[in-house]
């Protein structure tokens, strides 16, 4: 075991925490006992100078004592705006270790997507995806982890860390169950908002281990320390005069103690009134007084080092401080002496890149809230060009250029908007978006000024979309955009606008911007957006008119170019919605394909058109059965999408996809793990919004279909699936699934409402498909007892539109509803019919249904065998039930 109790020169903050000593050894001891162990998280709360750094400190050294590697990083409260500056921190030093192959052989496919933020690869063309950014760092750290094992990982005021590396952070530690790392964690319990105190409760969520809150020093304590450091003469009145001037305050009272010894003051209770003054001397303005009394060279030293905060070296604070280099080496010595810089290294916890760092986070502090604020403005500004002449970039140096006064200067303009470019290359919008807010405080000249609005729309999109929206009203509201700058704009607003469901406004908007152009590739380009979403508006009221305006536009394409191709597919997406026949459907789509695959330029990652257009495609192909079409498309977004380390909504909306195939394929329990993967990523998206929606309700009906309907209405319950629905359609209806489900549950009465409310909506929008909205087989159903008349007559509805669509699985499930409609050798009949027509379909789950309602029906064990096979082999368990208990009864089975 390792020594709990500190000898009598160590460090006020392990006085009295022998509890989180003894946490730490018995943590570290389990990391190394096992490779294959879980792994373990530690965190320390607790105020400014209780002694959370000398706890690092002490990790450390229990670590190493057993061998283990340890990587440390800190937070700085100057520093938060600096992206994966902690993160990097904890990983460059042994990344830059490694040869540039070898970095690149552990990070895998990781690397050009973890590289950039890490610092160790060039960023992309495009901008990176900052969830991919995340999961792409989890998966580094986790590989160098089985590497580097046993590895501790130490983050010192994560309270101060950056959004980037919190996200990370929380990321990580959820994920430690299968990983042998040891995860420490100190930071204070002060309030930082907004998302990083989100990720911050998560880390703390994560640990089996309550938070460890440090308190102060008792009495008793001190008065050990006192003797400790002074000598065992000091007396108890002056002891206890320590505690109450400190009150307990582990750094403060080395800090006192510190200044005694340097005064030579006796430890006796009639040198106790001395405390006070020593300790305003050791602190605050007592602090900046010293440093003053050091001298003027010193001052600015110092001065310069807090305004750098970070990669401190001797060459950029001389620079900085306008002083010769050996003028800096002399003040360092002496900053050095008056314990207020020291050289990074395992005592303090902490890891850097420079030559120096404060010894403490509340001395850098003090010092740099003792700059004059107009200097500070001034220092800053001259930051931001050492840092550039230095070769670090410009989102190295926009930290300090946020600080400058805005002065309508057309250099520090375009810096801003190269750090904000760098940062989105790199995964950090947040830090893009601050760079061009503070970019238009400048402001910019009047041309310049629409760009940067433009840009700050961009960077928002997948992160804030109804700033987006602001900002590109406000960019579109002024002169200066060019023609195609303008259309891309629009579109992008219109965009931010669908995915906010904001449909109707984003459907102005483009009709709006295209009346406006003449003929020419921008107008062309709105004029298919707005078909594109005019296609999914779930409130549309003149389909007619659009389908056969679209319907004329597409006639002569044959898909030679992108232009032709777009058309090609939102009349392919049209006539699927309105029930029309599947084989010109497929017709219409194969037109769009060069060699089976997507053209050059409407790829899954292509900026141009968006996901909306080409899940269209793949969903024509699913809904018309050519199922192995469908899954190919959304296979291959979730790759282009994981290859570009796109992890937020493109990639939860292509896994969600994958699902509705798997779904519609019968392979319920592939999709329900899709779609339950899926779920969290839609949840971070929010609620209520496009992608949403599209697993919520695929999800329930993948869980009716399993037979597991009390899961199906938990879902439903727990994450909104019910009224107001959306204003843009989703696959299937969520009307006709939610009719199923409370059908389902028993509020039958709940449930015809729902299914009626269902028809009236499908009729607004033309929709007579009855694969997508399957609102009429369950209805007829529902009323085959009280009203069986009608009953019939919507069955028969069902059979004439899916006959007009034409595909086996459509024709089928009519089939089956007319079945269950008869009696006798009808249903016997049309029962039959309904498993020939879904033997030929790719839809297995119903044609395991038809298999078992025809064995019933027929009586026949050998179907119902046939039918319990198939359901076993879809995951349906309430048709393997329902099978079972006409095999287990027998009666009248042949």
């Amino acid at each position: 075991m390792t020594e709990v109790r500190p000898t009598a020169a160590a460090s006020a903050s392990l006085w009295e925490r022998d509890e989180e000593v003894s946490a730490v050894a018995q943590a570290v001891d389990t990391l190394c006992g096992d490779r294959e162990s879980s792994g373990g998280l530690l965190v320390f709360r607790g105020e400014a100078g209780l002694g959370k750094t000398a706890l690092l400190a002490e990790t450390r050294r229990i670590a190493e004592a057993r061998g283990c590697t340890v990587w440390a990083a800190r937070g700085g409260e100057t520093l938060r705006s600096v992206p994966f500056n902690v993160v990097r921190q904890l990983l460059q030093p042994a990344l830059v270790s490694m040869h540039p192959e070898e970095a690149r052989e552990y990070l895998g496919d990781w690397y050009d997507i973890a590289g950039p933020a890490l610092g160790i690869a060039d960023p992309g063309e495009r901008p990176a995806d900052p969830q991919g950014v995340c999961d792409g760092l989890v998966a580094a750290v986790r590989r160098l982890a089985r590497r580097e094992w046993p590895l501790v990982l130490m983050i010192d005021d994560a309270h101060w860390a950056d959004q980037e590396t919190l996200h990370w952070l929380a990321a990580f530690t959820e994920r430690l169950d299968d990983l042998p790392v040891l995860v420490v964690v100190a930071r204070r319990p002060c309030d930082i908002g907004g998302p990083g105190a989100r990720h911050l409760d998560a880390v703390a969520a994560a640990s089996d281990r309550p938070v460890a809150t440090l308190s102060a020093l008792t009495p008793d304590a001190t008065a050990g320390l006192t003797r400790a450091t002074l000598g065992e003469h000091a007396d108890a009145a002056f002891c206890r005069e320590v505690w109450a001037v400190t009150a307990g305050n582990p750094y403060e009272t080395v800090e006192l103690l510190a200044k005694v010894r340097d005064s030579e003051l006796e430890p006796v209770e009639a040198r106790a009134g001395d405390l006070r003054e020593l300790n305003r001397s050791a602190r605050g303005g007592g602090l900046v007084a010293r440093l003053e009394q050091l001298g003027i060279d010193a001052t600015r030293f110092a001065w310069a080092a807090a305004i750098l905060g970070t990669g401190i070296s001797i060459d950029l604070v001389a620079e900085l401080a306008t002083m010769k280099r050996e003028e800096a080496v002399r003040c360092a010595e002496l900053l050095g002496s008056a314990r207020i810089l020291t050289h990074p290294g395992p005592e303090t916890g902490g890891a850097g890149d420079g030559d120096l760092e404060f010894v403490h986070p509340l001395i850098a502090t003090a010092v740099y809230n003792s700059i004059p604020e107009a200097l500070r403005t001034a220092m800053h500004g001259i930051a931001a060009r050492v840092v550039t002449d230095s070769g670090r970039g410009a989102a190295a140096a926009a930290r300090h250029l946020l600080e400058v006064h805005p002065d309508a200067d057309e250099e520090l303009v375009g810096q801003l908007r190269e750090a904000a470019r760098e940062h989105l290359a790199v995964g950090a919008p947040d830090a893009a978006r601050r760079c061009l807010e503070r970019a238009l405080e400048e402001p910019p000249t009047p041309e310049v000024h629409p760009y940067v609005l433009y840009e700050l729309g961009c960077a928002t999109l997948l992160t804030v979309p109804d700033r987006t929206i602001d900002h590109l009203r406000t960019a579109l509201g002024m002169p200066g955009l060019a023609e195609d700058d303008r259309a891309d704009a629009v579109v992008r607003l219109s965009q931010a606008l669908v995915h906010n469901d904001q449909l109707e406004e984003a459907l102005r908007t483009i009709e709006a911007e295209a009346a406006r152009l003449e003929p020419g590739p921008a107008r062309r380009r709105l004029e298919a957006v707005h078909i594109m979403w005019e296609g999914i508006h779930a409130g549309e009221s003149g389909a007619p008119d659009r389908s056969q305006r679209l319907a004329d536009l597409a006639r002569n394409c044959t898909g030679r170019d992108n232009s032709e191709r777009v058309l090609l597919i939102l009349r392919a997406f049209d006539a699927v919605t309105h029930g029309e026949n599947a084989e010109e459907i497929v017709e219409l789509c194969d037109r769009t394909l060069v060699n089976g695959r997507l053209a050059p330029g409407l790829g899954w990652t292509d900026n141009e058109w968006g996901i909306e257009l080409l899940l269209m495609l793949a969903s024509s192909y699913a809904y018309c059965d050519r199922l192995d079409r469908a899954e190919n498309l959304y296979n291959d977004a979730v790759r282009a999408y994981q290859i570009a380390g796109w992890s937020g909504g493109h990639l939860a909306l292509a896994r969600a996809y994958v699902g509705v195939a798997q779904r519609r394929r019968g392979r319920l329990r592939d999709a329900e793990t899709s779609l339950r993967e899926a779920l969290p990523l839609a949840e971070r998206v929010g609620r209520g919004l496009p992608l949403h929606w599209t697993v919520t309700c695929n999800l329930v009906d993948t869980l009716l279909a399993r037979g597991h309907v009390a899961e199906a209405w938990e879902v439903a319950e727990r994450y909104g699936f019910a009224p107001p629905y959306p204003s843009t359609i989703v696959l299937p209806d969520p009307r006709s699934v939610r009719g199923r489900l409370l059908l389902a549950v028993g509020r039958v009465k709940d449930g015809v409402n729902e299914l009626e409310a269902a028809e009236k909506a499908a009729a607004v929008r033309g929709h007579h498909n009855p694969v997508l909205v399957p609102w009429a087989a369950d209805l007829a159903r529902a009323l085959a007892a009280e009203d069986p008349a009608r009953a019939a007559r919507l069955a028969l509805d069902v059979r004439r539109q899916a006959e007009r669509f034409g595909t086996d699985s459509a024709i089928g499930e009519a089939l089956r509803c007319a079945a269950a409609l008869e009696n006798g050798q009808r249903a016997v009949r049309l029962a039959a019919q309904a498993v020939a027509y879904l033997e030929s379909s790719p839809c297995q789950y119903e044609h395991a249904a038809a298999r078992v309602e025809y064995g019933i029906v027929s009586r026949s064990v050998s179907e119902l065998n046939r039918g319990l096979d198939l359901a076993r082999s879809c995951g349906a368990d309430g048709l393997v039930a329902r099978a079972r208990a006409e095999l287990a009864t027998g009666v009248g089975l042949r």
